[in-house]
């Protein structure tokens, strides 16, 4: 009998639960944390021994709504997300904007995986774009499908070509920006073999994509989707299917303007959240009017959409409660102390590569860069000193460990939150994109190597 995989918001308070029993038997550390231009980082040399804080039975039960307190920004732009495309679809817009661009697509229907990705991987590269990637995912699965691939397909495209942006960036300033300035490297320097990096990692998703997607469009019973795809509500009927109407095309237009806004907004003006939740929300208003839905129509569209997002923003904050307690119980920097203790001991490119597979493991406790380079830049810096690894490969060690687990990992709430949009399950995900993965470690340790054995500096 084949074992029944656990609901992904039961595997993860098991590992909520884990988290918590660690806090009974981990030796309970701290770093000090200090103020360097104007970031808060840890002192190195400042570990030391704690008092015990475990956190018990009513801890683990706080932690879930703690963490949907943290992570609330996330939580309402996905239901504000969910509620605007709900209108979207509402007024028939996106079905007859599918099928007018698969008519165009007809017999060509593969060149927008890698042209889409690519799109991705240059903003997840030069833009650090992640939680932004969220409001494609709802229109490119229903898309991929049409087009006769899967719902993993088109998730792949968003989130597969911006993480792989991010993982091998060149110059994401959340990133690699970050972790030079804590290092005291020049801003974005190496940006030659960087660029490098982001090819190979690129390339590699692209091809493996499309290679997926080949099989999927042969044989589509291959896919571990198949029978979720049959069951979706977005599936088409092109014979009963009307033609794209003017209207049709008018909220299509509030679309496009507003992804040219997005991609304004963050670019120039440093938008987040916060600005990108109210764009849609007024996206979704301007469509619903202009899909002639009226006020009343506009408004219960809204909250159908939202209300079919609510298991993955329940994730979110499930999946930050495993941090909640990581933290109120002092096992981060235990980890991170003892971690750093036994890299120390290697030598020069052994070094490098602890340090990467160090990071790898750590990105799954800690799934954001800008908090892991807070984090670990300020000891695997001095660090790297001590083992004769060059500052610039410790950046290049945290850059990819950040970056390839940040597609895997259920603790990494915008990832879980963009599966959610795609009505996708974790552990079909996880399953289809483990051999990716693996090629990306290998890949990324390869690249590390090389980048130790060269003495890629410039120190």
């Amino acid at each position: 009998m084949k074992a029944k995989i656990p609901h992904v918001l039961v595997l993860l308070f098991c590992i909520i639960i884990i988290a918590a029993i660690s806090t009974y038997i981990v030796t309970p550390g701290e770093y000090v944390r200090i103020e360097k231009a104007g970031r808060t980082v840890v002192d190195p040399e400042s570990y030391h021994v704690v008092d015990r804080d475990t956190v018990g039975i009513f801890g683990i039960l706080q932690s879930i709504p703690k963490g949907l307190n943290e992570v609330a920004y996330i939580v309402f732009f996905i239901f504000i997300v969910g509620g605007a495309f709900g209108i979207i679809a509402e007024t028939g817009a996106v079905d007859a904007g599918i099928a007018a661009l698969t008519r165009v697509l007809q017999g060509r229907e593969k060149i927008i995986i890698p042209a889409v990705m690519l799109v991705f991987s240059l903003g997840g590269s030069m833009l650090g774009l992640a939680e932004e990637t969220l409001p494609f995912i709802p229109a490119m699965v229903p898309l991929a499908i049409a087009l006769g691939f899967d719902s993993l397909t088109g998730v792949a495209m968003v989130l597969l070509g911006a993480g792989a942006g991010f993982a091998g960036a060149f110059m994401n300033p959340f990133t690699v920006g970050i972790a030079q300035g804590i290092a005291d490297l020049p801003l974005f320097s190496g940006m030659g073999f960087r660029f490098v990096v982001w090819l190979v990692i690129t390339s590699t998703a692209i091809a493996f994509v499309y290679w997926y997607a080949s099989r999927i469009k042969k044989n589509p019973k291959l896919s571990p989707v198949y029978e979720d795809d049959l069951k979706r509500e977005d599936k088409y009927d092109w014979d009963k299917f009307e033609a794209l109407k003017g209207y049709h095309k008018g909220v299509l237009a509030v679309v496009v303007i507003a992804f040219i806004f997005l991609i304004w907004g963050v670019t120039q003006r440093g938008w987040f959240i916060n600005e990108l939740s109210a764009l849609f929300l007024g996206m979704g208003i301007v469509a619903g009017l202009v899909g002639k839905l009226g006020t009343e129509g506009t408004a219960e569209a809204f909250v159908k959409g939202a209300k079919n997002l609510t298991m993955a923003a329940l994730i979110v904050g499930v999946a930050r409660g495993i941090l909640v307690v990581l933290t109120e119980g002092h096992i981060i920097d235990t980890v991170l102390y003892s971690m750093s203790t036994v890299i120390r001991g290697l030598p020069g490119s052994f070094s490098a590569f602890g340090m990467y597979v160090f990071q790898c493991f750590l990105n799954i406790i800690v799934p954001s860069g800008s908090g892991q380079a807070a984090l670990t830049m300020p000891i695997m810096a001095p660090l790297s000193d001590l083992a004769g690894v060059t500052r610039q490969t410790a950046v290049l060690a945290y850059q990819l460990g950040d970056g390839f687990t940040n597609i895997w990992t259920p603790t990494s709430g915008y990832f879980m939150a963009g599966l959610g949009l795609a009505g996708v399950a974790w552990h079909k995900w996880a399953k289809w994109f483990l051999p990716l993965l693996a090629i990306w470690f290998i890949s990324g340790g390869i690249l590390v190597v090389i980048a130790q054995s060269m003495q890629w500096g410039p120190f």
